[in-house]
């Protein structure tokens, strides 16, 4: 009988397999008003392939460094209010591309994610993994030590649609729910662009190498 980190691994893989198979590449959108953080780590697509995992952290770290500061002003702000940030799940809040069995947090993305919830913020996490793997996909967060005050994960319709209308009609949903989205963070133009979000923050993908 497999592990129960083994089951974990074996389902998200297939989900990821799902997932691209069905991938819809997606329309043109316009792009949201909000500002995005300059992305460190981008190379020539001749050189993506050789990006290490220790250069791929520290370029994480140096993304994500002006976020801190603004999720506290953000928090400061709307104090009595509804704060909240999104994140990607898939190399962005978890090690997939590097450690694809394991998947560990990323640490700069769960130490931005600790410090949200200790601001008051919530965390939500909007993926494109397919929700029949919700309890595997909720398993692996709270494993790796993330807070999830929600999670959204694209039902069978959403795999024949472009992911990046699943994820701003995500975004649109926590809004309806009463949250301000301060930051969303993830490491593809899918996962930010569309609005719904104060501020972006791209983290690096190596021109798509950590999709």
């Amino acid at each position: 009988m497999k592990s129960l980190p083994g089951k974990v691994a074996a389902a998200v893989l297939v989900a990821a397999a799902l997932t691209g198979a069905a991938a819809v590449p997606a329309a043109a959108a316009t792009p949201a008003p909000a500002a995005t953080a300059p992305v460190p780590g981008q190379v020539a697509p001749a050189a993506a392939a050789a990006v290490t995992e220790a250069q791929w952290l520290a370029d994480v770290t140096t993304a994500l460094a002006p976020a801190r500061p603004w999720i506290d002003q953000r928090a400061v702000a709307l104090h009595g209010g509804r704060p909240a940030i999104v994140l990607d799940i898939d190399n962005t809040s978890l090690q997939t591309h590097f450690h694809p069995f394991l998947m560990p947090a990323v640490p700069a993305t769960l130490d931005l994610a600790g410090f949200a919830r200790s601001r008051g913020v919530a965390v939500f996490f909007v993926t494109a993994r397919p929700d029949f793997v919700e309890p595997v996909t909720r398993y692996g967060l709270a494993h790796a030590g993330y807070p999830v005050d929600g999670l959204y994960g694209r039902d069978l319709g959403d795999l024949f649609h472009a992911v990046q209308d699943f994820k701003t009609a995500s975004r649109a949903d926590i809004e309806r729910r009463g949250y301000t989205i301060v930051a969303n963070i993830g490491n593809n133009l899918t996962d930010l662009q569309g609005g719904h979000a104060e501020r972006t923050f791209k983290l690096p993908d190596y021109d798509g190498l950590l999709s």
